[in-house]
C-alpha cells in the first residue's frame, strides 16, 4: 500500500532503504519530510561533526511521482549517503554515476514543479528557469546572459509580465499580489 501521509512516507522510505543493496549505515541516517522544496525531490545533508546523514524527502514530489518512481529518488539519496559516509563528500560525478547505475537510481531526479519565472536573453537563445525570486530575478540589470553576455529580461510564467530592472520587478510583484 502506498503511503498517504508524511509519516507513512518516511516510514516506507526507511523500510525501503533496508532493501537497497548499498553499504550505508542506516542507523546513522535520519529521515525528514520537506514542505518547502519546490524543485528538489530529495536532499541528503551530511553533518560533518557527527557523521550523521539526514535524507530529506519532498512530499509534493512524492505526490507528483507516486511511490514506484519515488523509490528512484530514495535510491538516489542513498547514493549520496553512501558517498558521505565513505568519502566525507558527495556530488553527481563519475563515482556517483557508477553507483547510481548499479542501483538503477537516476543520476539527477526530475523536477516535479514548473518554474514560475524565466530569464530570457535579448540576443541569443539562452534562458534559465527560476522557481523563486532570486537576485537575478529581482535585479536583472546587474546580471548578464550566461551565454553571450547580453542583457536579459525576466518573465513571470502565469501572467506573462516582463521586466529588466529592479523597479520593474517591484511593479510586477505589487500588481500580481497574491497571484505571484
Amino acid at each position: 500500500m502506498e503511503p498517504t501521509t508524511r509519516d507513512e512516507l518516511l516510514d516506507a522510505a526507511a523500510s525501503y532503504a533496508e532493501t537497497v543493496p548499498i553499504e550505508v549505515d542506516l542507523s546513522a541516517v535520519d529521515w525528514e519530510c520537506s514542505e518547502r522544496a519546490t524543485r528538489r525531490a530529495g536532499a541528503c545533508i551530511y553533518h560533518r561533526g557527527t557523521d550523521l546523514v539526514t535524507i530529506r524527502l519532498t512530499w509534493d514530489a512524492y505526490r507528483a511521482f507516486g511511490w514506484e518512481e519515488f523509490t528512484g529518488t530514495i535510491r538516489h539519496e542513498l547514493v549520496h549517503a553512501w558517498e558521505f559516509q565513505r568519502y566525507g563528500e558527495s556530488g553527481h560525478g563519475s563515482r556517483f554515476a557508477e553507483k547510481a547505475r548499479k542501483l538503477d537510481a537516476p543520476r539527477h531526479c526530475r523536477s516535479f514543479a514548473d518554474a514560475r519565472l524565466r530569464l530570457v536573453c535579448s540576443s541569443c537563445d539562452w534562458e534559465a528557469r527560476r522557481y523563486r525570486a532570486s537576485e537575478a530575478v529581482k535585479r536583472p540589470a546587474r546580471r548578464r546572459c550566461g551565454a553571450c553576455g547580453s542583457r536579459y529580461r525576466v518573465e513571470h510564467g502565469e501572467s506573462g509580465r516582463r521586466w529588466r530592472t529592479h523597479a520593474g520587478y517591484l511593479v510586477a510583484r505589487r500588481r500580481l499580489g497574491s497571484e505571484w
